[in-house]
């Protein structure tokens, strides 16, 4: 029995040990020869685990984006500094600062071939996406890839209004996804036809001009109902680069740019070749075509810091009527620039001129041979050596101490302290009327008349005047020593024409706001004269005589004229300033280096250019 029990204790332990051996995993070396290493299954593994834990990131960073978002509450955030407009005599607008709105416009009223020009152009799919268009993505993105280079872009106009309304122009990763995510905001909020409006309302025209409405009567000088084919088709264009394009600086490249969304227009067969040929032959008058040139600009600087400092930092938009004529405008810039090809060999490099009437008001500037390359104003900025330009103050304050135009003045070797003056040619006349001094512009004469009388009553002349620039009391004064600035100069020159009566140049009438009215107006006051009446007609007839038989022929005119001229220390300035009629105009040629030009005398070239001028400028102003 026991027997028994022990065989089959030992069959049951052999049993399990072979059950055990079955279960038992195969040796190392045959596990090598039953299982592979298999990639495929490998990188399927991660890949299924990046999509997993990226489309959790994804989700995570929507969420975080969705609460970065701007406030969308309101569709008008975008912040604004006031605009001034600028408007000439005539009532046209000639130049514009900060950011010009006007009152939006409604979708009826927007011209069909606004819309069809807007769709063509940047987003022909725009009625048929949902704020994100893949297929211009694509379409972009193979464009781009064959032509090696960034030729278009994908982006749909709802893109571009999010990104208008509510972000930064920064170019990142996260802002490209919070503009996806207003575009999709905006296209569950509104409307097609209302985001196309809105788009219109706020979009960047160029020359500081936001919306339809606004460009419209800049460009135009008309309401955007009233807008042309052609009208419609620059506007569009404008948005792809709005200074490039700006028809008023850059007419040629606003031309080239309409005609191409001409042509987008017949692709997208919004039009027949036929109307679009015919929408181009018809072109359109820019409003302010008569200032296709920059050299307004001066002007408007000029008056746009005094608008400023008149009215004061208001955050409401300005229009600022102001003095300035553009067809005097024109024709100042004409005869400038002739000037200034004839005197290129000469060593003539800039130029200025100032045109006033009567009674201060600034009716023309240039600043400078060229706006666009130096904005510097050298009417108004240039401090310069008006040479004997300065003399008419010193014999208007000889007059005034008792010298008459027959008076005689001894023109003879001086010397005072170690400055010995000489006259122009080097000769001296021993004895010459005061009218003889001024009229050849003898240094010497003018010197001791001023040494006679005092250089003191010369000084306290020019500031009744309205020169303020700094005056030392020293010989060389009588002779332009000292440094003014053209339009301080001319301004002078202004009670010669008027009676005697000083001014204060200006070239603003008035400033308004919109729903106030007016908030400055200009007050001319008649102020008293700086001599006797018979005193300021002798110093009339002395410029006179200057012109008819003096160093001013060259400035000779059919109508009654004065003037005088002026030439610094080595030719470093030339001048004439004058007057005929109502206009009284001051004109310089220099060098910005303040290098010597080749012999350019106040009595040559800028007489002449003078004379160019007052001849046209009669036939404008009569």
């Amino acid at each position: 029995m026991p027997n028994v029990v022990s065989n089959y204790q030992k069959d049951k332990e052999q049993m399990a040990t072979i059950k055990r051996q079955k279960k038992r995993p195969p040796s190392s070396s045959k596990k090598k020869t039953q299982i592979k290493f298999n990639p495929l299954r490998v990188f399927i593994r991660l890949v299924f685990l990046l999509i997993i834990w990226g489309t959790g990131a994804a989700g995570i960073l929507l969420v975080y984006e969705t609460t970065q978002l701007p406030d969308i509450s309101k569709i008008d955030l975008k912040p604004r500094s006031a605009g001034i407009r600028l408007i000439a005599s005539n009532g046209v607008e000639f130049a514009s600062f900060g950011d010009l709105y006007k009152k939006p416009i409604s979708f009826e009223k927007i011209p069909r071939n606004v819309i069809h020009a807007l769709l063509a152009t940047e987003d022909r799919r725009f009625y048929d996406h949902f704020g994100l268009d893949p297929i211009s993505i694509i379409r972009a993105m193979a464009v781009n890839l064959r032509t090696g280079s960034i030729k278009q872009g994908g982006s749909t106009l709802t893109q571009q209004l999010a990104k208008n309304l509510f972000l930064n122009p920064r170019r990142s990763f996260r802002r490209k996804v919070q503009e996806l995510l207003l575009a999709f905001w905006l296209e569950l909020s509104f409307k097609k036809d209302q985001i196309l409006t809105i788009y219109l309302n706020r979009v960047y025209f160029g020359s500081g001009t936001y919306g339809l409405q606004a460009a419209s009567h800049h460009y135009f000088n008309k309401s955007a109902e009233f807008l042309t084919l052609y009208d419609s088709a620059l506007l569009v264009g404008l948005l792809k680069a709005p200074s490039r394009y700006n028809p008023i600086a850059n007419p040629g490249l606003a031309q080239k740019r309409t005609s191409q969304v001409l042509v987008n227009m017949v692709n997208a067969e919004f039009l027949t070749q036929i109307e679009a040929d015919l929408a181009f032959d018809s072109k359109s008058i820019i409003a302010r075509a008569v200032m296709r040139g920059s050299g307004h600009r001066y002007f408007a600087d000029w008056v746009r810091d005094r608008a400023v400092a008149y009215s004061g930092y208001i955050a409401k938009d300005r229009k600022v009527y102001t003095t300035f004529n553009p067809k005097l405008q024109q024709q100042a810039e004409k005869s400038i620039a002739a000037g200034l090809r004839r005197g290129r060999k000469k060593g003539v490099q800039q130029a200025a001129m100032v045109v006033l009437d009567k009674k201060g008001a600034v009716l023309a500037m240039v600043g400078g041979k060229s706006y666009t390359n130096s904005q510097f104003n050298r009417a108004t900025q240039a401090l310069r050596q008006p040479g004997s330009a300065l003399k008419p103050l010193v014999y208007l304050a000889a007059l005034n101490e008792g010298y008459t135009p027959s008076s005689i003045i001894l023109d003879t070797p001086l010397t005072i302290g170690s400055w010995s003056p000489k006259n122009f040619d080097g000769r001296f006349r021993k004895n010459v009327t005061l009218t003889e001094a001024l009229v050849m512009s003898l240094n010497v004469p003018t010197v001791r008349l001023s040494e006679s009388i005092g250089r003191q009553h010369s000084i306290d002349l020019a500031r009744k005047l309205g020169i303020t620039s700094e005056l030392k009391n020293e010989p060389s004064l009588a002779l332009g020593a000292n440094e003014v600035t053209l339009l301080e100069l001319t301004s002078a020159y202004v009670a010669f024409s008027n009676g005697g009566h000083p001014i204060s140049p200006y070239g603003i009438e008035n400033v308004t706001v919109p729903g106030e009215g007016i908030i400055y107006k200009n007050q001319v006051t008649n102020q008293p004269s700086v001599a006797k009446a018979e005193k300021i007609e002798m110093i009339h007839e002395l410029l006179s005589d200057v012109i008819r038989s003096g160093t001013g022929k060259r400035a000779f005119v059919e109508n009654d004229a004065a003037g005088k001229t002026g030439t610094s220390q080595d030719y470093r300035d030339a001048w004439f300033i004058g007057y005929s009629g109502n206009l009284i105009a001051g004109i310089w040629l220099g060098r910005d280096d303040s290098k010597s030009m080749a012999k350019v005398t106040g009595g040559g070239l800028p007489a002449e250019i003078w004379s160019n001028f007052m001849q046209k400028a009669t036939a404008i102003t009569n």
